[in-house]
């Protein structure tokens, strides 16, 4: 018996797998999917590879596009515009909701435009759905007919070089025989409990069946794939363990970059309004700190979420220098459960960028001092 890792091949039942178009059958003591995720892209819009394009394609181009549309602008699009604009091109961004970066904490998204949007070439058209996405060919440029998000009227319609779909991604879980085991995906992908374990249609548990990464949806980011593999390994050898979801950071690869972990203040606040606990928030600028002074890059916050009563880390958020490094102090804080009231005693070097984050946790405020054991 041993652990097979599901890539393209098809379940059969409990603990089989049948191997690609062969009739080869392999039992196996546990099974874990992980077969990931594809670019999502919206009907009306054909993509071309060439003119027309998702981020599979997006860094294979042989010119660089005088003006490029970008549909959507969460991670995907806001890294490539990042990239397009250093190259020299105009960017337009087409944003279904009313604000851009949506899924950013509303004040690190406003300090992100005026920082990464703003200044650059680079407009936008938001609460618009890009309805229809026509390829370049015969000579005519690429065409995008834009309507309105929420009544679906008819209203612009751009002529760009080449159109960037940056609408999220998909789970690739189709074909996978999970009809044999009376699994039933939600929205593509698989349900499963907070170990990773598979649930059928019946909201029971798959014995010895995981699913990991992008196919699960629940944080769709490489090294949320790694840590949910390596959980479950711990599992298949006889260590129980559950990953914290909270815990683990993202980040956007911008110049500056992003990085936030945890809930934003809009969620702190609902979870605290559900659970009745007051949340507070925490600011530091880059502006303070010399070695982003010393680079030239003293553009930044980082910002701190937190309940005021027990010094609970509830998320943090960070835009500015080597954001996407500086996150993890704050990700292992909250994965390791340390409070603010211990935490804001830990010396940094000076002068290092850390320092940020220093000053971030020392300006808390909390109620009640706790003492650790």
């Amino acid at each position: 018996m041993f652990t097979a890792y599901l890539i393209c091949e098809s379940l059969q039942g409990p603990q089989k797998v049948k191997v690609g178009s062969s009739n080869n059958v392999l039992t196996a003591k546990d099974i874990i999917i992980a077969t990931g995720s594809v670019p999502f892209v919206p009907k009306g819009i054909e993509v071309d590879g060439k003119t027309v394009i998702t981020s599979d394609h997006a860094l294979k181009l042989e010119t660089v596009p005088d003006w490029i549309a970008i549909v959507g602008s969460g991670y995907i699009g806001l890294e490539f515009s990042d990239v397009y604009t250093a190259l020299g091109s105009e960017v337009t961004f087409v944003e279904a909701l009313d604000q851009l970066m949506p899924g950013f904490d509303p004040e690190i998204s406003k300090l992100a435009q005026r920082v990464l949007i703003n200044p650059r070439n680079i407009d936008y058209h938001t609460g618009v759905f890009a309805s229809k996405i026509t390829p370049a060919r015969d000579g005519k440029p690429v065409m995008i007919e834009l309507i309105d998000a929420k009544t679906k009227e008819q209203k612009d319609t751009l002529e760009v070089d080449a159109a960037l779909i940056a609408t999220g991604r998909t789970p690739f879980t189709q074909g996978l025989g999970l009809e044999n085991i009376d699994v039933a995906t939600q929205r593509g992908f698989v349900p499963v409990d907070e170990r990773m374990k598979v649930i059928d249609a019946n909201g029971n548990l798959v014995p010895h069946l995981y699913c990991i990464g992008d196919a699960n949806g629940k944080m769709m980011l490489a090294h949320a794939a790694s840590a949910q593999g390596i959980s479950v390994v711990e599992q298949v050898t006889g260590e129980d363990h559950k990953l914290n979801h909270l815990s683990i950071p993202a980040a956007c690869f911008t110049h500056p970059e992003i990085s936030m972990v945890g809930l934003t203040e809009p969620q702190a606040r609902e979870k605290g309004e559900k659970e009745g606990f007051d949340v507070s928030v925490a600011k530091t600028s880059f502006k303070a700190n010399t070695k982003a002074l010393a680079e030239n890059e003293g553009e930044g916050l980082a910002k701190l979420i937190y309940r005021p009563d027990n010094g609970e880390i509830l998320g943090v958020h960070i835009f500015g220098l080597h954001a996407a490094d500086l996150i993890h102090e704050a990700s292992n804080a909250i994965a390791l459960g340390t409070r603010i009231q211990d935490i804001k005693f830990a010396v940094h070097a000076h002068p290092t960028l850390s320092e940020v984050l220093d000053e971030l946790f020392k300006s808390a405020k909390i109620k009640h001092k706790l003492l650790t054991q």
